[in-house]
């Protein structure tokens, strides 16, 4: 039994035996309920949550003068975060085909936007491309990562689920529109109603504690593009990458950016999808 296995079943058995102490009516079994959905939150994004204290971290203590920059430091500790996790098997290679596949979707378009002027990455590195620090591609992996972690952890299972082929053309053109809304009309709203249309039928079912529990697949998109707006907030705090209105100061990154996560979810959530369907683990149902 794989370590990631080993500690997933001990985590099971202190979670029957805490319920078992503590649980004693409807009020205690909802907070038990409660709080084993955030641990197993907590659980799934794992590695998002690693690379946002590696963040703050070096901004608040690094050293200035060290003769390895802040930013090569985070790329060389989101490797070692990586590469921990698989040499641990906290990580199934199937999730990291997944986070490696949106790794790349997301350098791409990082090269892309900051050319553009979208954001800008203030310190020096020497471990980047074309002026983007190679650790901005494991911002995009950690995405990836709580997705396919969230999956399995949360055992999902979805009704009335979309065709993948479907959810591929929304996911393809949400993609090119992150690139062609620079010079071509920009077609969010399209895309916004498009995702209503392929996702609003769909009701997703996960497991926080022992009953499955039902969601609208379009609220949990939104509620985790919300939390990643949050992530961004601390990651622009601690000087990781500055949009053009934080030159002088940080500030509250604009709630426009919320939109632009709900699309990127969907180009990840496809990602983990057709991975699973490949495998024949979708946990789908018509």
């Amino acid at each position: 039994m794989s370590r990631r296995l080993q500690l997933e079943t001990w985590l099971h058995a202190r979670r029957e035996a805490w319920r078992a102490a503590f649980v004693r009516g409807w009020f205690t079994g909802f907070l038990f309920e409660f709080v084993s959905f955030g641990v197993k939150q907590a659980w799934a994004c794992l590695f998002g949550g690693l690379m946002l204290a590696v963040l703050v971290g070096s901004f608040l203590f690094y050293p200035a003068d060290a003769p390895l920059t802040r930013y090569d430091f985070i790329t060389l500790a989101a490797l070692a975060i990586q590469a921990g996790m698989l040499a641990t098997k906290l990580e199934t290679w199937e999730e990291a085909r997944v986070i490696f596949v949106f790794h790349i979707v997301g350098t791409v378009m990082e090269i892309f936007k900051t050319g553009a002027g979208s954001w800008i990455y203030p310190e020096e590195s020497l471990l980047r491309i074309a002026g983007v620090p190679l650790f901005s591609g494991f911002m995009y992996a950690a995405v990836g990562s709580y997705i396919a972690r969230s999956w399995r952890i949360m055992e999902f299972r979805f009704v009335r689920f979309p065709p993948i082929w479907m959810q591929g053309l929304l996911a393809l053109a949400v993609y090119v529109n992150f690139f062609t809304h620079h010079w071509l009309p920009d077609m969010r709203l399209g895309l916004y109603a498009a995702s209503v249309v392929i996702y609003g039928a769909c009701m997703l079912y996960y497991r926080p504690d022992r009953a499955e529990r039902p969601m609208p697949l379009l609220v949990g998109l939104v509620l985790v593009a919300l939390f990643i707006w949050f992530a961004e907030n601390l990651g622009t705090f601690a000087r990781a990458w500055v949009y053009p209105g934080q030159h002088d100061g940080w500030r509250l990154v604009s709630l426009e950016k919320l939109g632009a996560w709900y699309l990127l979810m969907i180009i990840s959530f496809v990602l983990v999808a057709a991975v699973h369907a490949r495998s024949g683990k979708q946990g789908a149902e018509p």
